[in-house]
């Protein structure tokens, strides 16, 4: 008990011997020169990145009014860049091509025919023992005739019968035209087809017709349907998108089967004739004007077949005094602008008339863009080298047209080749060209100009060093 009273051991340690903290004394360093250039040079290298990190501070401290200035100075400079691109690239981007052709449509004919239920061949059907197991009723009659029409049977009939009775041919030819059912007009065209043109060229079987369309039944369906010929039409650029879902504006549906009817009518004129010399040339005109409504570019393939058919109803006597009838009735309704050489374009055909009506064509054309003051071959080209190309003011899209058409005349016209003072003419009409537009020229559509005379001009030389070729593919390519 007495040892745990006493005092630990720790309590009689002696302090520990702390010991006395030694200072270092630093050297003084000798600071030589090599030192003081290094440090010189190090400070300097120091200074742009101060500076340029004194610019960012400063940077992000400006106002937004200084920043939305700026901006809307850069978006100054930006559209004026963009407006100057847009003049210089003016002359890659062709005007469009295309007129109004059709209007409002008309109220379609009625299609009503009381006439059916007493046609000889509905007659027959009635009073045959057959109708006891059909039982087909007068009233009737004409869903009855449908159906034989559609499947085909209607042909059948009336080649078996060898005749087509007035009301039979009436009242399909009015399905054709205007009829609302596809499938009605679509067998209604082939029926009416097949009876003035026989697909079977061997076995041809000549029926009887109680009656055939005329010239006036077509035109009378082109102004129900709308057409504008002899009217005012808007160019591409006025022209407003036609509602799809509309029923009374554009070309209806059954144009078609009147284009392929009309081609039929004129390719069966050796074996009945339908149409006289003044109506083909009104239907050409009519055909060639459809060709500038751009609703249907889907009919191209068919309005060419028909135009061609049409080109070769006429004799070779009637042909040529045709062509300028049919040139002068388009030149007074298509202008004188991108539309013309669509017109011209549309008689594709590389036969002799075909050539030869785009070649009247493209004359009178270029008649016309001299507002009628020259008619003479050699006054046309003086006239196209009289025009100052170097003048600000000069249209050089109207000369472009101009140039085009000039081609085509020449070109298609092989009565031209034994004039040389026209051969001379032209090539001197397509240096002045190309050489007075030079190649940094930045108007409006003149780099076109240029490159047309000197394309020309080449294919002219060339033709002139190797005659042969003129019967070759060049020659009968067009713009």
């Amino acid at each position: 008990m007495t040892e745990m009273d006493e005092p630990l051991d720790f309590e009689f340690e002696e302090p520990c011997i702390v010991s006395p903290i030694v200072t270092k004394h630093k050297k003084k360093k000798v600071i030589g020169l090599d030192d003081l250039l290094s440090d010189f040079y190090q400070v300097k290298s120091d200074i742009p990145k101060k500076e340029s990190k004194r610019a960012k501070i400063h940077k992000f401290d400006e106002s937004d009014d200084d920043l939305d200035t700026r901006e809307a100075e850069l978006n100054n400079y930006v559209n004026k860049c963009q407006q100057q691109m847009n003049e210089i690239s003016t002359d890659d981007q062709m005007p469009l091509w295309g007129l109004q052709v059709f209007g409002n449509q008309k109220a379609m004919a009625t299609l009503t025919f009381p006439e059916l239920s007493s046609c000889a061949l509905l007659q027959s059907f009635m009073e045959n023992e057959a109708n006891s197991l059909l039982g087909i009723k007068t009233e009737e009659g004409e869903t009855f005739l449908e159906g034989l029409l559609v499947n085909g049977w209607l042909l059948k009939l009336v080649t078996d019968h060898g005749r087509v009775e007035k009301c039979i041919g009436a009242w399909t030819f009015s399905l054709l035209l205007y009829s609302p059912k596809e499938e009605l007009r679509a067998a209604a065209c082939e029926f009416c087809c097949s009876v003035l043109l026989p697909k079977n060229q061997v076995d041809t079987v000549m029926f009887e017709m109680g009656w055939l369309p005329n010239h006036s039944e077509l035109r009378r369906a082109l102004e129900v349907y709308g057409f504008l010929l002899d009217s005012p039409s808007k160019s591409s650029s006025s022209m407003e998108i036609v509602d799809g879902d509309s029923d009374s504006a554009g070309p209806p549906h059954n144009i078609k089967y009147w284009i392929k009817y009309v081609s039929v009518c004129c390719q069966a004129s050796a074996k009945r004739s339908v149409f006289s010399t003044a109506e083909v040339e009104d239907l050409i005109t009519s055909v060639i004007y459809l060709f500038l409504d751009r609703q249907l570019i889907g009919l191209s393939s068919a309005l060419k077949d028909c135009l061609h058919s049409l080109i070769s109803f006429f004799s070779d006597d009637a042909f040529h005094l045709s062509c300028q009838k049919i040139a002068k009735s388009l030149t007074c309704r298509v202008p004188t602008d991108v539309n013309c050489l669509r017109s011209v374009e549309s008689v594709a055909g590389l036969d002799a008339r075909s050539k030869h009506l785009r070649s009247v064509l493209a004359f009178q054309f270029l008649v016309a863009c001299f507002d009628d003051k020259v008619h003479d071959e050699e006054q046309i080209l003086r006239s196209l080298i009289s025009i100052n190309l170097k003048d600000k003011n000069c249209d050089l899209l109207k000369m472009y047209i101009q140039l085009v058409l000039a081609e085509n005349w020449l070109f298609c016209n092989s009565l031209l080749k034994d004039k040389p003072i026209i051969s001379e003419t032209w090539s001197a009409c397509l240096r002045n060209c190309s050489c007075q537009i030079t190649s940094t020229d930045l108007r409006s559509y003149a780099s076109k100009v240029r490159s047309k005379a000197s394309y020309l001009l080449q294919g002219n030389a060339t033709r002139c060093l190797y005659p042969r070729a003129e019967n070759s593919s060049y020659s009968e390519s067009v713009w």
